[in-house]
């Protein structure tokens, strides 16, 4: 009797190819999936948490500062009568606060999206009164609130601080005062930027501004009242003739003004999410 040898015949296994390409598939579709979470949450975290964070922190910031600055609504301060200017352009006067100098420093530092490069200052000297010696905490230096800026159209209070640097003052919900501009109520140009979008943005809704809308600047416990004159809907970012002492764009000069005095300027970026153009609101102190 014969043995019998079975043989064993190998050969391709009929869609192995098929199942190979489909868990290559599966690998991808969750490595897709993973990363489209993660862009989600830092989406939901940029756009929803930081503002939350912002806004809180700077609403706790506004509330400190009117501790500061006694309980009671601001009084209206008086103005300083305006220096002379010469041809050069308006010099900054005395400002009507000991708490703020006519200006801040020029020095510049990194500027977020919403942020317009400083503006040539004029160089002219400028007279100076006597200042009486300043009050407890009135040396705030770059990045440290010192005033707020409050809009009742938007409902607005947002703590205002030297430099336009981002982490340092407009990531915190802040605004920013641009260096080399004006102090509130002083002859020349307050100029502020803020964010648009993320982290507390204070200046989402500028454009809501109409001529004749207040914008109220308190300085320890005094108040500048400024009046909405006009509106520039859009600019590009190197138009630094927003922020002059006598403001007036370079890029589209019919908007502007061309007489000295007392002006606010309030910028941001538009349209809204991008950084593309820039938008910008002029007012004048009601004297």
């Amino acid at each position: 009797m014969r043995d019998h040898i079975p043989v064993v015949v190998q050969g391709r296994v009929r869609g192995a190819p098929r199942v190979a390409f489909a868990r290559v598939l599966w690998a991808c579709a969750e490595v897709v999936t993973t990363v489209g979470v993660v862009v989600a949450l830092l989406v939901v975290h940029q756009v929803w948490w930081t503002n939350r964070q912002a806004v809180a922190a700077a609403q706790d910031r506004v509330r400190a500062l009117e501790r500061e600055w006694g309980a009671g609504p601001a009084a209206p301060a008086v103005p300083a009568e305006p220096a002379e200017a010469d041809e050069t352009g308006p010099s900054g006067g005395e400002s009507a606060s000991p708490a703020v100098p006519d200006t801040v420093p020029d020095a510049m530092p990194s500027a977020g999206p919403d942020v317009m490069p400083s503006a040539p200052a004029s160089r002219a000297p400028a007279p100076k009164a006597p200042a009486p010696a300043p009050a407890p905490g009135a040396s705030a230096g770059a990045g440290q609130a010192y005033a707020v800026l409050r809009v009742p159209r938007l409902g607005l209070s947002v703590p205002v601080a030297r430099g336009v640097d981002k982490r340092t003052v407009l990531d915190k919900g802040y605004a920013g005062q641009y260096p080399g501009t004006a102090a509130p109520g002083a002859r020349g140009n307050f100029a502020l930027a803020g964010h648009r979008n993320t982290h507390g943005e204070p200046f989402r809704y500028l454009n809501r501004l109409r001529a004749g809308d207040e914008l109220l600047v308190d300085v320890r416990g005094r108040r500048y009242t400024y009046v909405v004159g006009k509106v520039l809907g859009e600019t590009t970012e190197r138009d630094t003739g927003v922020i002059a002492p006598v403001p007036r764009s370079v890029v589209k000069p019919e908007y502007g003004y061309s007489e000295p005095g007392a002006y606010i300027t309030l910028t941001t970026c538009t349209p809204e999410y991008t950084s593309k153009y820039r938008l910008v609101v002029w007012g004048t102190l009601r004297r």
